[in-house]
């Protein structure tokens, strides 16, 4: 453990210093003739060195019959392969003094090791036995489908108002894959046969649609001899077919009380929002912060500090590839109503629709982006993760270094248009949670 601190620590100490001066992240991109594109980040201020692989393969691509896929593929390509056995993939890099994660989304799956330099071979080895020859047995697809149904129990079914992004989400789309939530179904995957979850394996885990995204202490001649060594013999897989489908207007606002074991009654509004990328993605991403970046923001201080009607109030932004949606939750203090609480933070709203946000407010929260971009990039795992994201859903992956332009040039007025255009009553859905006992009062 010592070890590890240790790793993190100077990685995170260095590029920090680094980015207190403004430099520039240099990086190189280029893609090998089976379509595997790869970024490279060299940087030694740190003997370490962070080896990623992003996949263009979320719940959006998941037949609606089989929900759950992608993410259950997150924890199956940690089985083993051909040449790695069963429980020794984390292995090969927790003895190595590493450390090992993934995550999915509803548009991408993301893994990555974070290696002391020296041990860069086992990073490109262990994510090129993962694209070439992971085993997909059924003995570990019974394994996993145990580790996920645990996951959901802990996160979601005894988690209070754990359900939440579940029940926002079909309601808020209605025709997109977006309607349900990474983590699936758990019927879908009961149900899924060992053939299904090879052909899933097949057709989204092959070079075309990956990025291998490298930051840290190597040497960047050697290590594009490397990276051909292993990747260039997997065969490009078919072209992907990708969901074409454009969600309708919601049509009015949708509202829904859902019973739960909770104690404290909360109300979670989930607004559409701008698709990451474009203009509006910036200014909204801004409006957000204002409404609930931190303990200073509008709906903390109104609802938590002021009112003292809420014992948390928080915002949770997703904006994906083909649409987003913004959603403010508050969790009232006791005694509070769920009704009283959506009044305030209504209020809270239409402030920010109706009247421009004052220019000291308005820098202290470009500041804090300014704060939250630097941190984003204050590992190499960030800055190997930031090039990947950039490429595939800006097909810019320079934007590491220039994105923070784009948020120096929204105005306040910008701010007001987005709020006006969003953050309306028929552009949104609302939740009551509510203890089991009280629901039939409501």
């Amino acid at each position: 453990m010592q070890k590890k601190s240790f790793l993190f620590f100077v990685c995170f100490l260095s590029l920090t210093q680094i980015f207190a001066q403004g430099q520039t992240i240099q990086f190189e991109k280029y893609t090998l003739p089976n379509g595997l594109k790869v970024i490279l980040h060299e940087d030694h201020s740190a003997p370490v060195v962070a080896v990623t692989a992003l996949y263009h393969v979320g719940s959006k691509n998941e037949d609606t019959a089989r929900t759950g896929f992608a993410h259950f593929f997150e924890h199956l390509l940690f089985e083993g392969s051909e040449n790695i056995k069963r429980g020794e993939f984390d292995k090969y890099v927790t003895n190595a003094g590493g450390v090992l994660n993934a995550n999915t989304s509803q548009d991408r799956t993301f893994y990555y090791e974070l290696l002391p330099s020296n041990q860069l071979d086992l990073g490109l080895w262990l994510e090129s036995e993962r694209m070439m020859h992971a085993k997909i047995e059924q003995v570990g697809v019974n394994t996993q489908r145990e580790v996920v149904k645990e996951e959901k129990r802990m996160r979601m079914d005894n988690r209070p108002y754990g359900s939440f992004l579940t029940e926002m989400l079909k309601r808020v789309f209605k025709v997109h894959p977006y309607k349900w939530a990474p983590i699936g179904s758990m019927e879908h995957l009961n149900a899924a046969k060992l053939e299904e979850f090879i052909q899933f394996y097949k057709t989204y885990y092959v070079p075309n649609n990956c990025v291998l995204s490298i930051a840290g202490d190597f040497d960047k001649v050697a290590l594009k001899q490397k990276i051909a060594a292993y990747f260039t013999a997997i065969p490009k897989g078919a072209a992907i077919v990708r969901p074409n489908i454009v969600e309708p207007p919601l049509g009015g606002e949708v509202r829904a009380i859902i019973e739960d074991n909770v104690q404290l009654e909360g109300v979670f509004q989930a607004y559409r929002a701008p698709k990451q990328g474009g203009e509006e993605y910036y200014a909204f991403n801004v409006l957000s912060t204002i409404l609930s970046g931190g303990e200073s923001s509008r709906m903390n201080k109104t609802l938590v500090d002021t009112k003292q009607l809420a014992a948390a109030a928080q915002s949770v932004p997703f904006f994906n590839e083909d649409g987003g949606v913004f959603i403010a939750l508050a969790l009232a203090n006791a005694g509070v109503k769920a009704t009283t609480l959506e009044i305030s933070m209504d209020s809270v709203v239409s402030d920010l629709k109706t009247n421009l946000v004052g220019e000291r407010e308005f820098q202290k929260v470009k500041n804090q982006i300014t704060t939250e971009l630097v941190a984003s990039k204050g590992t190499m795992a960030g800055i190997a993760e930031n090039l990947a994201n950039f490429e595939v859903y800006f097909g810019d992956a320079n934007l590491v270094n220039t994105e923070l332009e784009k948020y120096n040039k929204v105005t306040r007025e910008d701010v007001l248009k987005v709020a006006k255009k969003y953050l309306n009553k028929d552009n949104r859905v609302v939740l009551y949670y509510v203890p089991k006992a009280k629901a039939a009062t409501k």
